[in-house]
């Protein structure tokens, strides 16, 4: 398997001197953007995705054999070959995307507001290596071909020193793509991507081991260490107070401002918001993985978690601000860089029931974290909907390769296997003592 990463390098001591690059790239783009547009039904007719590019190429640039159709030379004069292959290949996707969904609005029966060819698109330009980016002796320096003064000229930057470190410690194994430029907060970065080949745990689901993650409001994770045949190994409260209040405390500023000016002029409180929160993220994946491959776990479960439409109620801005599918993303691409799989779980009911099989639970009022079984049982609700949420997993894998016959006895054994969301870690413990003894 194929996991790419990437990893921004900052640029030290350069404000303006990009900005005239980044401004013909994007003019180019959209100056092809318009062209492709109206030549689609001559460029479609091409299938080979490496002959129509060749065609779109010379639509646009002269040579000696081939005079153009559009003064594409004329207007961008003199740019770098490789730079010009970039934008034509980004024009192309563009106008091809914007044709696809149009048929498909059309199939639809035309419901809704049409699609829109956006020829002014916000990209950024790549420095290839050779025409557009060369490495130097000293690996905290590059250089790169921008325009300045109506010209192309060659420039050394410096790299951020910290940031160099980094790459050499964790990613010399593997070789940098081509930078592409990126600008945050007035800072200009070079991106680099890296490609690791990895091989994902091919263990026998009777022979894994799992961690189980319930992702919640209350706690930020609850991963539990489990077998197939139920068995619980370990067990881990992932919880950020601190950098949870300190989020709290800026969304209640952001309330108050709003109060006070309107909410048009609180973007950069929002945008701070969005930081801490996207760093809460990244802290809560990094212990999940962190915790999954100290017990070297195959598989790591989640919940499918989809909350769409508007949400009401006491907390419903905390479930705005909360990244569950964020959370999910960072630590499959984290897990997968170790050859560790991912698998996700229907979320419905594992919080409602109890993880013995006594039934439905009944949370405190005072502490919704806390609830009740119908024993009598004071226990852990997130704790144990993570036992539930690893139960469901192996209960479906298990009975993958089983006969249909075999199934419908245990059905009249084990009634609750027969629908997912009914499925609890007394289940899955019933359905693996049925398998051993049939």
């Amino acid at each position: 398997m194929k996991v790419i990463s990437s990893y921004a390098v900052e640029i030290k001591n350069f404000n303006r001197i990009f900005q005239d690059t980044v401004r013909i790239y994007r003019s180019a783009l959209s100056f092809l953007i318009d062209i492709y547009h109206v030549e689609w039904d001559y460029l479609s007719a091409i299938t080979k995705q490496k002959e129509r590019f060749n065609i779109a190429e010379h639509l646009v640039h002269s040579t000696k054999r081939n005079k153009a159709k559009y003064n594409f030379d004329d207007q961008f004069y003199k740019m770098p070959s490789y730079l010009r292959r970039d934008v034509i290949n980004a024009a192309l996707g563009a106008v091809s995307s914007y044709q696809s969904n149009l048929k498909n609005w059309e199939a639809a029966g035309k419901k809704g507001n049409p699609p829109v060819l956006q020829n002014t698109r916000y990209e950024m330009p790549v420095f290839f290596r050779d025409n557009m980016y060369l490495e130097t002796e000293s690996d905290s320096t590059c250089k790169l071909k921008v325009l300045h003064n109506n010209d192309w000229i060659w420039i050394t930057v410096n790299l951020l020193k910290t940031d160099i470190a980094y790459l050499k410690k964790y990613w010399s194994h593997c070789k940098p793509s081509a930078p592409k430029l990126e600008k945050h907060h007035k800072k200009w970065f070079l991106r680099f991507a890296y490609e690791e080949s990895v091989e994902l745990s091919s263990t026998p689901v009777e022979d894994q081991t799992i961690c189980a993650v319930d992702l919640g409001i209350n706690h930020d994770a609850v991963c539990s260490i489990m077998k197939s045949d139920g068995t619980v190994l370990a067990r881990r409260f992932i919880n950020f107070p601190s950098e949870k209040d300190h989020l709290y405390h800026v969304l209640n500023r952001i309330k108050k401002f709003q109060r006070q000016h309107g909410p048009k002029n609180s973007g950069s409180f929002w945008a701070y918001a969005k930081r801490l929160n996207e760093e809460l993220s990244k802290k809560i994946a990094a212990k999940i993985t962190s915790f999954a491959t100290e017990y070297h776990a195959d598989v790591i479960i989640f919940e499918y978690l989809n909350m769409k439409g508007k949400k009401s109620g006491s907390k419903k801005q905390k479930l705005h601000m909360w990244r569950k599918n964020g959370i999910q993303d960072l630590v499959e691409h984290k897990a997968h860089r170790i050859g560790v799989r991912i698998s996700r779980v229907c979320a419905k009911y594992t919080s409602r029931l109890s993880f013995d099989g006594s039934g439905e639970v009944v949370r405190d009022l005072n502490n919704h974290s806390v609830c009740t079984f119908q024993t009598g049982k004071r226990y852990n609700c997130d704790l144990s909907a993570s036992y539930n949420i690893g139960a469901r997993y192996f209960t479906r894998e298990l009975l993958k390769p089983v006969s249909v016959k075999r199934q419908s006895l245990l059905w009249t054994k084990v009634p609750e296997a027969e629908r997912r969301t009914t499925c609890t870690l007394d289940t899955l413990r019933k359905v693996s003592d049925f398998l051993k003894v049939s």
